[in-house]
């Protein structure tokens, strides 16, 4: 039996394998259910953990660098829109993501997958070129908040902290920076600051038309394995991913059920219409695992990893997922 520790954060497509619901053969596991913001640290920086969540971007950044201690396995665990995370100030100026050309923005991390996301939106959907922005990274609302990986950014191109103990929203309200992209809302906002604005705020229609247009549901984090257990044991990749397979359907099943229930289960007022408008736009698999089937959005992961100047080289989406999980 090979014992390794698993760590991930609390998503349902995975607790099944944290509780036992779903097994590996020839594979125990030391369970670690920890936040992404604990996790993601630890894995680029230390490689703690033999089956780990990790950032797409952060991965991609560290496998264009030679500097990797994992392989990857096709099971997406978190994916994630970003056009609600646009936000500007009312009366600024600034009323739609091309209006942040060339101006002050605000991200807690250059580095982040939300933000590679949502520079990519900048620039493929809105035409901004991201180099000319001038960015500001730190705590969105609360906290302190640090780059996990070092930058190597051309001359000329700034992403420069903000001090800490400031936060962005804060920096944001008082005139410092001209936008801001936000992996959740920022508090001053679910607060009702009227000064604090989306700017998309018909985000879910805009996300819609975009998944139409592009087909893509961004991927945010996938799961890692470390080589060198992989080199002794080349099964392995094959049975964690059937694994994460396994413990995503009965999530996905689980969800099913609940929602043709007639309890209400959820503690979600319109969990039905949520659904309804799911399966209309993205069809009963919309949470798709596998090479073959995300390849395109890999491509552009890596696109907009070495546009944005955080990969060393142009990397192609088989860089980045273990090459006997690459069959379609």
């Amino acid at each position: 039996m090979l014992n390794l520790s698993l760590a991930t954060w609390d998503h349902d497509r995975v607790m099944a394998l944290h509780d036992g619901r779903v097994t590996v053969p020839g594979v125990s596991f030391e369970s670690h259910v920890e936040p992404t913001s604990k996790l993601f640290p630890l894995a680029v920086q230390e490689a703690r953990y033999d089956v780990t969540e990790l950032s797409v971007s952060s991965y991609a950044l560290q496998v264009s660098r030679g500097e990797c201690e994992y392989t990857a396995i096709p099971a997406f665990i978190s994916r994630a829109f970003r056009h609600s995370g646009f936000f500007g100030r009312r009366g600024s100026g600034v009323e739609s993501p091309a209006d942040l050309a060339g101006r002050r923005v605000g991200v807690p991390e250059y580095q982040m997958t939300a933000a590679l996301w949502m520079r990519g939106i900048l620039a493929d959907e809105y035409g901004v070129d991201n180099s000319a922005i001038h960015w500001r990274t730190g705590a969105l609302d609360a906290g302190v908040r640090r780059e996990r990986l070092e930058l190597a950014l051309p001359p000329g191109m700034v992403v420069e902290p903000i001090t800490e103990g400031d936060t962005l929203q804060d920096m944001l309200l008082r005139g410092e920076i001209d936008g801001l992209l936000a992996p959740k809302p920022p508090r001053a906002f679910l607060d009702g600051n009227p000064d604090l604005v989306r700017l998309l705020p018909d985000f879910a229609e805009q996300e819609r038309a975009y998944h139409q247009r592009t087909g893509f549901f961004p991927l945010m984090h996938l799961v890692a394995v470390r080589k060198s257990i992989v080199e002794e044991h080349p099964w392995l990749p094959r049975a964690l991913y059937d694994g994460f397979v396994a413990a995503r359907d009965l999530a996905l099943k689980r969800l099913e059920d609940v929602w043709l229930g007639n309890a209400n289960r959820l503690s979600l007022p319109w969990l039905n219409e949520t659904m309804e408008k799911t399966r209309a736009a993205m069809g009963p698999d919309f949470w798709r695992y596998g090479f073959a089937a995300n390849r395109a959005e890999l491509d552009a992961v890596c696109r907009y990893s070495f546009d944005q100047h955080l990969a060393a080289r142009r990397l192609a989406p088989e860089d980045l997922i273990h090459p006997s999980m690459q069959e379609s």
